[in-house]
């Protein structure tokens, strides 16, 4: 096992320039509750700084002169107001906690649905534990950098200011031998603060890997090939390394608050023995009254308390800004695939075309986009991903061939050639490099996304369902289906025997990646699902290759019947499939070699030909036609 590393360049970042200003406009969108909030922080603020100066009048205008009413009057006025004082903090807490929370749920929101704006290629290279910490332990932070800017920071500066008038008025000389000690509060403050951000950031970062291992590891893929290949005491060191590195950290950030709360409690006893001193001299010398020192001495002690909480709150509100930073950063990384401005429907007024339009490539040339355009270095994972190099090198050069509309296209060729990129082009899962994907006669490019998306199903090698039941799987393809339509989709095919005798059918749960069902039920749920949406252009990665001969042949012949009047692209691993084709398009090295009929093609004894001696023959003797 390599040692944990991280790439410097992500952990010494700092809070980008801009930040504080972006903030704001998510915190006005709660304008009312900011207002509310302001009104009970000026509120609490003007209570704490005016009493002491009550307490300075029970002293010196009732107590000393043993004025009994005065002392009730004004004990009676401490009380109203430590009453409104309660009332206001009520009304800051509830406030500050609806802009909070609403602010974590709009962020929440916000990246969710920019996070699906990204390409694929965005998510074949995120580590998904590390998306998920943005959305959960980043968005909190950030929620803190709101609440701490716009509330604490308000409140505290306010009262400083107050606090230091009412001081002011009642004694320069003391008020002035406090200030003198206030930057010895704030320079450790500043010398902790930067620290604590890079702490701060480095700690997300490994929050982010340990939970990107733990979505890896217990999955049930991941455990899978965990228990048949792993090696449960390496993974467990790994683990172990990156929960100490958490812990050495969270320690360290514990040390530097302890230590800085240190600091601040010797300082402030300094501070209290010399305004204590100070004052001592100045009441004995008749200069200062009593009341007037008790006074002060109440709001020396109201004072620090302010100057305390701004000078921690720099650290605080650079590790939330932290958090906000990394939100941000994924809001900001812009998605390759866009809706072009006036982008038309497919099936709408400016298509043209049949029901089922055909499919162009026109000159193609595809490469997959560098990390650096489609995702973030913070994202991918803890190591140093390196500098950018060039670009990977083309997977689809000067290609060109048409699937005619209600047609079926074939792709066959070797592993590598091209062909499952050719299927991600038509629903515009990538952008072509050069050339252009045309349907109907329209670029791919000029159409709306959601048209594009209803009109081209998709189903792969690979069937993904959700942790859900099989009903909702399937209408996710068709929100709003009836259950006769389901069912019929299901018979087609032919799973529908299978669903009826789980025990709660359509509403059975069916495990995360759909690991309770067999690789053929899977395959058969996912093609019912495409059934069920009935798109008019097609694109299959061999949707039955898990399938045995006979549920092959019967999903065949059910397909056979689903394709017909639509435009179907096909990668072929069954010779079955490749004879149904009305074309048969051979992909080598990322270009057309070869296109004709299966018959064509044998006859005219090039690739496909020796395609067809090394991966169809063994079929053809095994299934005879």
């Amino acid at each position: 096992m390599t040692a944990l590393r991280f790439d410097d360049s992500i952990t010494r970042q700092r809070v980008r320039r801009g930040t504080v200003r972006r903030i704001l406009p998510y915190a006005l969108r709660y304008r009312w509750f900011l207002a509310l909030l302001m009104l009970a922080t000026v509120a609490g603020a003007v209570i704490t700084a005016v009493g002491p100066l009550i307490l300075k009048m029970i002293i010196d205008d009732g107590i000393l002169p043993r004025r009994t009413g005065t002392v009730v009057w004004l004990c009676l006025l401490v009380a109203g107001l430590s009453l409104v004082e309660g009332g206001a903090a009520y009304l800051g807490a509830w406030c500050s906690g609806r802009i909070g929370e609403g602010l974590v749920h709009d962020l929440r929101t916000k990246v969710f649905a920019h996070v699906q704006r990204q390409p694929l290629a965005f998510f074949t290279r995120t580590q998904t534990g590390a998306l998920v910490s943005r959305l959960n332990t980043d968005v909190v932070g950030a929620r803190q950098a709101v609440t701490t800017l716009l509330s604490q920071s308000v409140s505290t500066l306010l009262t400083l200011v107050l606090i230091l008038v009412a001081m002011l008025y009642l004694s320069w000389q003391i008020t002035v031998a406090a200030l003198l000690m206030i930057p010895f509060f704030l320079l450790p403050a500043r010398l902790v603060a930067r620290r604590q951000e890079r702490l701060a950031r480095e700690s997300m970062e490994l929050d982010a890997g340990m939970s990107s291992m733990m979505h890896e590891r217990f999955n049930v893929s991941g455990a899978l090939l965990s228990k048949l290949y792993g090696h449960p005491d390496d993974d467990l060191a790994a683990f172990a390394r990156k929960t100490a590195r958490i812990r050495d950290i969270s320690i360290l950030r514990v040390v530097y608050g302890r230590l800085f709360g240190i600091v601040v409690t010797v300082l402030t006893a300094l501070t209290t023995a010399i305004v204590y001193g100070l004052g001592g001299v100045l009441t004995i010398a008749g200069s200062l009254e009593l009341g007037t020192l008790v006074a002060m001495v109440a709001l020396l002690m109201r004072l620090y308390g302010p100057v305390n909480l701004l000078a921690s709150m720099q650290a605080t509100a650079l590790t939330a800004l932290v958090s906000f930073d990394r939100v941000l950063e994924v809001l900001d990384l812009e998605p390759q695939i866009t809706e072009r401005p006036g982008a038309r429907a497919l099936n709408g007024p400016a298509a043209s075309g049949p029901a089922a339009p055909d499919v162009v490539f026109d000159r193609v040339g595809f490469r997959y986009p560098d990390a650096g355009q489609v995702s973030l270095a913070s994202l991918e994972s803890a190591a140093p991903r390196g500098p950018e190099g060039p670009s990977e090198s083309w997977t689809l050069r000067e290609l060109s061939f048409r699937a005619p509309a209600g047609r079926l296209t074939a792709l066959v060729g070797p592993s590598g050639a091209g062909k499952t990129t050719i299927t991600q082009l038509v629903p515009r899962l990538y952008d072509a490099t050069e050339g252009s994907v045309r349907i109907g006669g329209q670029d791919v490019r000029d159409l709306t996304l959601q048209s594009l998306r209803d009109a081209v199903g998709v189903v792969s090698q690979d069937a993904h369902l959700f942790h859900d039941t099989l009903r909702a799987n399937l209408e996710y393809a068709r929100p709003g289906a009836s259950e006769r339509e389901v069912i019929t989709a299901c018979r087609a095919a032919l799973v529908w025997d299978t669903i009826q005798a789980l025990p709660d059918g359509l509403d059975t749960v069916v495990g995360e990646r759909g690991h309770r069902l067999s690789g053929g039920e899977k395959q058969r749920v996912a093609l019912a699902r495409l059934l069920l949406k009935a798109p008019p252009i097609m694109v299959l990665d061999e949707a039955t290759a898990h399938l045995d001969s006979e549920s092959e042949a019967a999903i065949q012949r059910a397909l056979r019947s689903a394709l017909a009047g639509r435009t179907s692209l096909v990668i072929a691993h069954r010779l079955s499939t490749v004879r149904e084709a009305d074309q048969i398009l051979v992909v080598a090295a990322g270009r057309i070699r070869e296109r004709g009929t299966h018959e064509e093609l044998l006859l005219a004894g090039g690739l496909y030909a020796d395609l067809y001696r090394t991966q169809f023959a063994g079929q053809a003797a095994g299934n005879p036609r």
